[in-house]
């Protein structure tokens, strides 16, 4: 099967400690501050990714999603204990190899035996620091996998994939849907947890 770019396209950033982060604004109630701490001028593409990514962090959630912004590790670890409980692990694909090419499943082990579960997947948001969007939605198989050179059957990764079963409440212009030619609630949708995203559930 032909896998994706998986490929961190971000600029290289740092979590700040919880100690500074916490500290600092965060509300599109106090852009003009914010302007001002990151030089963004005016009408500058630092003003208006710091503009999107508040109102993404600041909309409400979808039906049945439990989402937190974090730009911490602490308090990444801190949103991901309140939805699944202190037991959790951290899982993502294991590097970019085999991205954009056509590749071969290996192994495939479902996490939990499979079954219908509960994760915290958090994926990067465009920010001076680093910043993740992290959210749980209901109704998730995860999935781990080797990944094969189709030609020389070698194991050439380790991927994790999450299989959203309810899609009903997505948009009908998500890129799932255009790509796949479908719409909300007719097909589940499965996605590599692509380079420096992560989903978090409970530890086996």
């Amino acid at each position: 099967m032909p896998m994706p770019d998986i490929r961190d396209k971000m600029p290289r950033r740092s979590f700040l400690p919880q100690s500074i982060s916490s500290k600092l604004p965060f509300s599109s109630s106090k852009q003009a501050e914010l302007k001002q701490m990151f030089h963004a001028g005016d009408d500058s593409s630092i003003e208006s990714m710091i503009s999107s990514t508040l109102n993404e962090c600041e909309r409400s959630p979808s039906r049945d999603e439990t989402k937190r912004c974090v730009g911490s590790i602490e308090d990444m670890v801190d949103f991901a204990s309140s939805v699944l409980g202190r037991n959790i692990t951290v899982r993502s694909t294991e590097s970019v190899n085999g991205s954009n090419q056509d590749i071969l499943i290996g192994l495939v082990t479902g996490i939990d035996r499979g079954k219908v579960t509960k994760s915290v997947s958090c994926h990067q948001s465009l920010y001076p620091y680093l910043l993740y969007y992290c959210h749980s939605v209901p109704k998730v198989r995860v999935y781990e996998a080797d990944i094969m050179d189709p030609k020389t059957e070698v194991r050439i990764n380790h991927g994790v994939a999450i299989c959203h079963l309810d899609t009903s409440a997505w948009s009908d212009t998500h890129g799932a849907f255009l790509a796949l030619g479908s719409g909300p609630g007719r097909i589940e949708v499965c996605h590599w947890i692509f380079e420096n995203d992560m989903t978090w559930t409970t530890a086996s």
